[in-house]
């Protein structure tokens, strides 16, 4: 077989992300849009429908629905205005202030979102023009087109689903994290200076920024769920990838407590090392045992099949059972320590119990649990939220109780969240 150069191998891995799948539906819904505006209109050169098509047509359908009525909202308030202005008073420097005042004030009034700026937008290009009416209607009826292209457009053909792309920023935190884990217990041995400590403490709380960006594309990948016609189960894949993130969250930050404590330990022993021999060695099995948990827990969140989900959940139980025993070996030496030397005994036993926590969190069972209370909850917001709809819904499928238990949520772990059927 021939190799394949490098640059095409890119070329082909590109187009097949959701990125270069939302740059092309965007092109070709801005070209439709226009085509259809110049076969409808008047206009020469109707810019506007193939805008408001670029704009609405967002990365998800979500998205894109509620952009195209905010944007439709928007434009039709602005004429409006425009027009009560043009039968009042021409275009000046006080009368456009005017216009731009009372455009964004409407704007704010009438809740339009993002998109209040285009109120003021609207009504100062048709207040400028000489011919108002037709020119409001004209606008009007692009932006309507536009809207109307934008929506059609990604309901016939689903925008991409964006679950591939922040199951990567998951794992990815979860190896940055495993790999401080693993730093950290390769420091315990021997000597500690207090800057190479606090510069590990530096890095834990460092990572609460690449929460931020993962939980960023999370965000953007729950709205691609959302009124996606490709997707089933789109409650349940973005509970499993939220409640993952924020067990993940929680790890980061109980990981960022240990660092201190390891700091402040360093700070004591200045001149002899941080723990004996035989603790400090059985310290790094505890953390390498831990960072592989983390990676396994997040393997498991965002596997593909439910072959790799079984293989992970596995792999996960084996190293959370793998710490417990390290936990307790750690334990015996650091209490035979305290009884000869009880010196920061405090920190020997905060340094257990952050563990412990960081175990309990990625405990298969506890996140069986938390999956069902989470799913529980959003039943009954929909309930709350849309009471009839769910009344029809739930005579459309039937009287039939179905008793739950934690192993049809371990099974959800086995579909990858999003997947398309």
């Amino acid at each position: 077989m021939p190799d394949v150069p490098e640059p095409m191998v890119k070329l082909v891995r590109w187009t097949a992300e959701p990125a270069a799948a939302q740059l092309l539906r965007s092109t070709t819904a801005a070209v439709i849009a226009y085509q259809v505006a110049v076969w409808l209109l008047p206009q020469p050169a109707p810019l506007t429908a193939p805008l408001t098509a670029l704009l609405v047509v967002q990365v998800t359908l979500y998205s894109t629905l509620r952009t195209g009525i905010n944007r439709v909202n928007s434009v039709v308030v602005g004429v409006l205005i425009a027009v009560g202005f043009s039968a009042l008073v021409g275009l000046s420097w006080w009368s456009l202030g005017l216009i731009i005042f009372v455009s964004l004030l409407i704007g704010r009034t009438v809740r339009v979102g993002e998109f209040v700026i285009e109120v003021a937008i609207s009504a100062m290009l048709v207040l400028g023009v000489t011919q108002v009416a037709s020119t409001a209607w004209d606008r009007v009826y692009e932006t309507l087109i536009g809207a109307g292209v934008g929506m059609l457009f990604n309901l016939f053909f689903a925008p991409p689903v964006w679950v591939q792309s922040a199951g990567g920023s998951i794992e990815g935190l979860a190896r940055r994290m495993a790999g401080l884990f693993r730093d950290m217990g390769g420091e315990v041995a021997g000597h500690l200076p207090v800057e190479r400590a606090a510069a590990r403490l530096h890095e834990a709380r460092r990572v609460d920024h690449a929460i931020v960006e993962v939980d960023a594309s999370l965000r953007q990948a729950e709205d691609s769920l959302r009124w996606n016609p490709r997707v089933r189960e789109g409650v349940l894949s973005r509970i499993v990838l939220r409640t993952g993130l924020d067990t993940l969250e929680i790890c980061a930050v109980v990981m960022r407590v240990i660092s201190r404590t390891l700091t402040d330990l360093a700070k004591h022993r200045t001149d002899e090392s941080l723990f004996p021999d035989d603790v400090a060695a059985e310290l790094e099995r505890l953390f390498g045992h831990v960072a592989t948990a983390i990676q396994s827990f997040a393997e498991l969140i965002t596997t593909q099949v439910a072959a790799n989900a079984e293989s992970a959940e596995e792999r996960l139980a084996q190293a959370l059972a793998d710490s417990a025993l390290s936990r307790d070996r750690t334990a015996e030496m650091l209490l035979d320590g305290v009884r000869a030397h009880p010196r920061q005994w405090q920190l020997h036993g905060a340094l257990l119990a952050e563990v412990d926590r960081i175990l309990d969190e990625l405990a298969v069972e506890k996140r069986s649990e938390r999956l069902v209370e989470e799913l529980d909850r959003n039943t009954a917001e929909l309930n709350d939220r849309h009471p009839r709809l769910q009344l029809l819904r739930r005579r459309l499928a039937g009287s039939t109780v179905v008793q739950r238990s934690s192993a049809p949520v371990r099974a959800a772990f086995g579909r990858f969240p999003g997947r398309e059927d």
